[in-house]
């Protein structure tokens, strides 16, 4: 499936830890990133230590693919010393490159290790075609885009500036804020997303509440949305988990400014940002699964291959994008400023909307046709199921299942540990096995 990519646009995933960036290479990315522990802006992505990232680049380098390395935090004076010691020792492990964001880090890294390229953070929102001429003269090999741009934006700069890579996210959640920089997390729970600790706020659930005075007084201040109005004095933003924390809030005609986006699909939009003159399609969500790593590479690896052989968008690429755990797709900005069509008002969480993953494979017998699988969600003897590999997809009713005791087993579920499943061919080393669920 996955064919000679010279001259196609580099497919970058996400990897949280080992077995996602296993999945992701082996579902078709070219390239994965993974974060630097305390300084990548995604604390929670906790699948790495110094002592396996080295591990990690030597297992993408074996495979003839890169690995960039994350340190895109803004550091306060207390952090420098310790981030540019671990710069020397990230240096020693020979990354593909390393994304950042902070000026001063960035000028330190290129004078110390000028043979390792800059990749700039879309955490340091570039917007206009002199700020990525200003960053190509520093010595940034490569910009990662402000997601707020519109495709007409972005060929403008490659016009402008040629002699230097963009890249820019196709897929994944989008921050409500610009590009990530917001202060809910930091005023709810003194956790700044800017060091790498944000909470995810804006997605959580909040209700608008009123305490005091009356409904004749509310009635008498109601104005239309002709401009943008201070709520009321006694109105007050509360969250189910914190009902005793009341926070103040304004609104004007398009509601409260703590919202939860949408999450990005631009896979129809491959063939237009390639001729924007982007050259690495980028994945968000290194927290997020491995099956999730696995099949956002599929559909892409899949989508650009398509792009290279002259061919039409494949519906079939979206769907299976469909059946992710996703808060609704939006295209984001890059045919139209999506307005309140990017929000999502109905939930705070990801739901699964056409399939659930239910194993992933560990291991497989030649001898005796069985699959080592970890379940992640019930499966039973009698439901059909959909085994994926990097290559095919096949659908078959699940006859066969035991425990490693050997012992016949009726159902099992997700937690309950490793099953020997049955089956219907040899899956290769990396598979999935999923059911439709509508």
């Amino acid at each position: 499936m996955i064919k000679n990519t010279v001259n196609l646009p580099e497919l970058l995933l996400p990897a949280g830890d080992m077995e996602k960036l296993k999945a992701a290479l082996a579902f078709g990315a070219d390239a994965v990133y993974a974060g630097v522990p305390k300084y990548s802006l995604r604390t929670r992505e906790i699948g790495f230590r110094q002592e396996t990232l080295k591990e990690a680049v030597d297992y993408t380098h074996k495979l003839g693919k890169k690995i960039y390395l994350v340190m895109n935090i803004y550091a306060h004076n207390l952090k420098v010393n310790g981030f540019l010691k671990e710069l020397d020792r990230i240096a020693e492990i020979n990354p593909d490159g390393l994304i950042m964001s902070d000026p001063g880090l960035i000028s330190q890294a290129l004078k110390r290790y000028p043979h390792i390229a800059v990749h700039l953070s879309t955490q340091a929102n570039t917007t206009n075609w002199t700020t990525v001429k200003f960053w190509r003269d520093l010595g940034v090999k490569r910009i990662i885009l402000s997601r707020e741009l519109h495709l007409d934006e972005i060929a403008d700069m490659h016009r402008h500036v040629p002699d230097i890579e963009l890249e820019a996210f196709v897929h994944g959640a989008i921050c409500i804020a610009y590009s990530g920089r917001c202060l809910i997390s930091n005023y709810l729970n003194h956790r700044d997303a800017n060091q790498g600790t944000c909470t995810n706020s804006c997605r959580w659930e909040y209700k608008l509440a009123y305490d005091k005075g009356s409904i004749l007084d509310v009635e008498k201040e109601q104005i239309p949305f002709e401009k943008t109005i201070s709520i009321p004095d006694g109105f007050s933003l509360t969250e189910p988990k914190r009902h005793d924390e009341k926070m103040p809030v304004f609104e004007d005609e398009h509601g409260t400014y703590l919202m939860n986006s949408r999450d990005l699909c631009a896979v129809e939009l491959l063939p237009d940002l390639v001729k924007a003159g982007v050259v690495s399609f980028k994945v968000e969500g290194r927290t997020k699964s491995a099956y999730y790593a696995a099949m956002t590479a599929r559909s892409y690896r899949r989508a650009i291959n398509d792009i290279a052989d002259g061919k039409p968008f494949n519906p079939e690429n979206l769907r299976d994008l469909m059946a992710l755990s996703s808060r609704t797709y939006t295209t984001g900005f890059y045919t139209r400023n999506p307005r309140h069509f990017g929000e999502n008002f109905g939930d705070g969480y990801s739901a699964g909307h056409t399939h659930r993953v239910t194993g992933i494979l560990k291991s497989y017998d030649e001898k005796t046709g069985m699959g080592e699988f970890e379940i992640k969600n019930r499966m039973n003897i009698g439901m059909e199921l959909e085994l994926i590999t990097p290559d095919n997809k096949m659908n078959f009713t699940l006859q066969t299942m035991k425990n490693l005791h050997g012992v016949d087993v009726h159902e099992a579920h997700g937690g309950a540990g490793n099953m020997y499943i049955l089956m219907p061919c040899y899956p290769g080393d990396h598979a999935f096995l999923r059911q439709k669920i509508i």
